[in-house]
């Protein structure tokens, strides 16, 4: 339900704030006083495009934004989980600019969202009837979702939607199974080749990093050698090395000590550092003593490397990865060495399911067929309460075929469900979107959503111009439709009918004024004298004669809200 509308600098509006009600909330005023810019603001937020000739003359951006009650929608809920958006106490904001850049911006909450989004949410918010092209009971592909609503049908649809796609991978993995005995002996003799060749190998994770160090030693030993000699030479006790001048330093502070006790710790010290450096050069010297180089050993670790480097560039980067590699070719060579028992297995399978899926499909297309009566009778009969006495209402429940023309099981079954409607007598039945007065679609679309308003999940719907073309009786059956339709739905209605408006939950007029030397559109709820002044004025131009006042006091009597 859409609780608030706020629009600031769009057409004439410069800044607007709109509350509505559930049940029927009707917009009216005169000719060109702005209706129809507060229908395109909601189109806005349904996803049409947008245009920046919309704009308010002056205004860099214009800005439309409205608060949805989504609690009781579990369709919207799910949308919202799937995309990470979450309602704040059962609402959520939408909101949406326009820019004379060209350049706008969606956000559902604080969420930045694309257009095509906003779409498939505002779908699932609220239908616009009228002259707009974004009804969803134009698609056919909806037909069916309705039809299954109708006739309680989803969950058995579903269940054959679950079998479907079930199948499906099924018949996916036995392509992929099923490929010439040439291509599936290929791919055996490559991948017997590659284990082979990583097994000879004989490859140890680690091996890389030591042979790389062990190289490293080998081709600069002379190098080392020598540092290693000039290292121990310097630390030694010969003569000049480090160990014997330390020596004489402890003799020294030992005579020291014998004279200061106070210095025993520096005497320490030093001691601790002799003992430590002739540690030091003592494993120098083994180091040195133990090394030995030997060019034949360089020879093999070269070789040894660039064996791992040509299967590293065939299978991977590292030998983990090249091991890896080898883990996985294993599996896809015992997968195509068991192939046949594969493909006979799943063979088997498929053809099981399939009698399956056809089976439930054939009693679903027969519980659709005699829903489809059920639901064309009720339509029709609105219909003709509607003043469209001579039309005809089909709901054509055929057979679905594929591209070569033979019948077809879908997800969804084996049934192509198609609204058809005939207005007037000798004309043949057409579909939906071909209906050429905005004032038959919207009856028809009233039609249809009053039969389903206990069914259909979309919990406000908006008309615009459904008095077109109609006056009288009809009139007055259109806004007892209204009002019933109302008690189910959220209904917002811009009419200039005041048997329409006289039926409203909520009255909102909307006036043209000046303002600050611009003319701005503005909106207002009515109520008590003001709305029997509006309604007045609907009947016949004057709302302030008392003939006027009597007659819309009358009629808002006989509707119940006098």
């Amino acid at each position: 339900m859409i609780e608030e509308l706020s629009i600031q600098n769009y057409a004439l509006i410069e800044r607007l704030s709109l509350l509505f009600g559930p049940g029927l909330n009707v917009l009216s005023g005169e000719t060109g006083a702005g209706k129809s810019i507060l229908a395109g603001a909601l189109g806005l937020l349904h996803g049409v495009k947008g245009d920046g000739g919309t704009i308010r003359t002056g205004s860099e951006e214009a800005m439309v934004a409205a608060v949805f009650q989504v609690s009781g929608n579990p369709d919207a809920l799910s949308w919202l989980d799937e995309h990470g958006i979450e309602p704040e106490e059962g609402r959520i904001i939408i909101r949406r600019t326009l820019k004379q850049s060209g350049r706008g911006s969606i956000y559902i909450q604080s969420v930045p969202t694309t257009r095509s989004d906003l779409e498939g949410l505002s779908a699932l918010l609220f239908d616009m009837h009228g002259q707009h092209e974004h009804q969803s009971l134009f698609a056919e592909d909806n037909h069916r979702r309705i039809l299954d609503r109708f006739g309680g049908l989803e969950e058995e649809t579903a269940a054959l939607y679950r079998d479907f796609v079930s199948l499906s991978g099924l018949k996916k993995r036995l392509d992929r199974i099923v490929t010439s005995e040439r291509d599936r002996l290929r791919e055996a003799d490559i991948l017997q080749y590659a284990i082979r060749e990583i097994d000879e190998a004989r490859l140890s994770e680690g091996e890389e990093e030591e042979l790389s160090k062990e190289r490293s030693v080998l081709s600069q030993h002379e190098k080392l050698f020598g540092l290693l000699d000039e290292a121990y030479e310097v630390t030694s006790e010969n003569r000049g090395g480090a160990l014997a001048q330390i020596r004489r330093a402890r003799q020294a502070m030992d005579g020291a000590v014998s004279i200061d006790t106070g210095l025993s710790p520096l005497a320490k010290r030093l001691e601790d550092l002799f003992f430590e450096l002739e540690d030091v050069s003592e494993e120098v010297h083994s180091y040195r003593a133990a090394v030995n180089f030997s060019a034949d050993r360089l020879e093999q670790v070269e070789d040894r490397l660039m064996a791992i480097h040509r299967l590293e560039k065939k299978y991977g980067s590292t030998i983990k990865e090249i091991l890896d590699y080898r883990s996985e070719a294993s599996e896809q060579l015992d997968g195509l060495e068991n192939w046949e028992q594969d493909k006979e297995r799943l063979q088997a399978e498929i053809q099981a399911l399939e009698k399956s899926v056809l089976a439930s499909a054939q009693r679903l297309s027969a519980r659709r067929k005699e829903t489809a009566k059920q639901l064309q009778r009720e339509i029709e009969t609105n219909l003709q309460g509607l003043g469209m006495q001579k039309t005809r209402f089909e709901i054509a429940v055929t057979q679905r075929l594929s591209e070569k023309g033979s019948p077809a099981c879908g997800p969804h079954g084996i049934d192509q469900v198609t609204f058809r409607i005939s207005p007037n007598p000798g004309e043949p039945l057409k579909p939906l979107r071909d209906i050429a007065s905005g004032g038959e679609i919207s009856r028809v679309m009233l039609a249809i959503k009053t039969v389903l308003a206990q069914t259909d999940q979309i919990s406000t719907l908006v008309f615009d111009e459904i008095d077109a073309g109609i006056g009288g009786e009809v009139a007055v059956a259109v806004g007892l439709h209204l009002r019933q339709l109302a008690r189910h739905k959220q209904v917002l209605c811009i009419t200039h009918l005041a048997s329409i408006a006289a039926r409203a939950d909520n009255h909102l007029k909307v006036e043209k004024r000046g303002k600050n030397g611009r003319t701005v559109t503005e909106v207002s709820e009515v109520s008590g004298d003001s709305r029997v002044e509006e309604i007045a004025r609907m009947l016949s131009g004057d709302k302030t004669g008392q003939a006027s006042l009597t007659h819309a006091e009358e009629l808002l009597r006989k509707s119940g809200e006098v």
